[in-house]
């Protein structure tokens, strides 16, 4: 279902690239939310809206006054990748082990609560893209960072991880969604369309049911496949046996939204070492615009080898891509 932007939008989008401050590109972000139609064809645009928001949010707060104390020391993780995926869950629900089996990451494991105390970042490469895996400390009423919510909220995705070891799987994880909640993060295995609180940010999260190589796994998996169907789908996975780590990976990366895009020079093949990366509905512009900002001004034209055209079809600026298109960018 297409976006269909109205032109006021558009106006608005182009005054808020142009702004450099935190706190003018926030407020510009906010009257952006507020016109955007709210329908189907919006929700990934909603979600992405919100995300900005929330780094914005979150880095104005860090900059202020008092800021180190307010936030307990929140940890600074430079971005990596084409998008950042948070493992998020309970304590010892075995989160960093999934990190370990995933990444080249060597957290610290052990067969006890409160073992990871930081941000554990790491790099997962799936589908040509490297994402950013990031294992966070639990999410528990006994303990919580207070600048764990917001380092969820600003994620591109998350890993809900639910233990087939435990008998109290389904609560645990419930208490992890309601502490989430009263901060105003929801984590969704499907964004909600027509969503008017700006304030309140969806996730879009993928559950793993981790440790289904512990005694009774089977059985607890249907318990919670049960309990929490219609919201998510517990994805059985092992980091000991490596069982379901293949699934996981490529849908914690279809949950970015993104398509892959490579590019070429006139009268050279295709470079596909490695594919540019935007979000789904992307244009031939915003192609540019990720390229280099320059292009954006210059860019005349493009031609397109993929989907829905023939190959080395002359495209106009608008013309919406699609994944492992190949594009040739002719700019003035």
């Amino acid at each position: 279902m297409p976006a269909n932007l109205p032109p006021q939008y558009l106006k608005v989008e182009d005054e808020y690239r142009s702004l450099t401050k935190p706190g003018d590109r926030l407020e510009k972000l906010r009257e952006l939310y507020r016109m955007l139609p709210k329908h189907k064809g919006t929700e990934k645009l909603q979600s992405d809206l919100k995300q900005k928001m929330s780094r914005l949010k979150e880095e104005l707060e860090t900059a202020a006054p008092g800021a180190k104390k307010q936030h307990g020391g929140a940890p600074k993780i430079p971005r990596e990748g084409a998008g950042r995926v948070v493992l998020v869950g309970p304590p010892n629900s075995g989160k960093s082990a999934l990190l370990a089996a995933l990444t080249n990451a060597r957290p610290a494991v052990a067969p006890f609560p409160f073992t990871t105390r930081a941000p554990q970042p790491g790099i997962l490469d799936v589908e040509d893209v490297p994402i950013q895996l990031l294992d966070l400390p639990p999410v528990s009423d006994d303990f919580m960072e207070p600048w764990l919510p917001g380092l969820i909220g600003s994620a591109d995705a998350a890993i809900l991880t639910f233990d087939l070891a435990s008998d109290d799987a389904a609560d645990e994880v419930e208490a992890v969604l309601a502490l989430l909640a009263a901060r105003g993060i929801e984590l969704v295995e499907e964004l909600p369309c027509d969503v008017e609180d700006v304030e309140v940010r969806h996730v879009k999260t993928v559950a793993a049911a981790a440790k289904a190589d512990a005694p009774g796994a089977e059985g607890r998996l249907e318990v919670l496949r049960e309990w929490f169907a219609g919201r998510f789908r517990p994805r059985p996975v092992s980091a000991e046996t490596r069982e379901g780590l293949e699934t996981l990976a490529r849908d914690a990366y279809h949950s970015l939204g993104l398509i892959r895009i490579f590019t070429k020079v006139p009268g050279r093949p295709a470079d596909r070492s490695r594919p540019f990366t935007v979000p789904v509905g992307s244009t031939v512009l915003d192609l540019a615009r990720e390229i280099h900002r320059d292009l954006e001004a210059s860019l005349r034209s493009a031609k397109v080898w993929g989907t829905g055209v023939f190959d080395g079809q002359s495209v106009k600026r608008d013309h919406e891509l699609h994944d492992r298109d190949v594009v040739e960018l002719h700019a003035s």
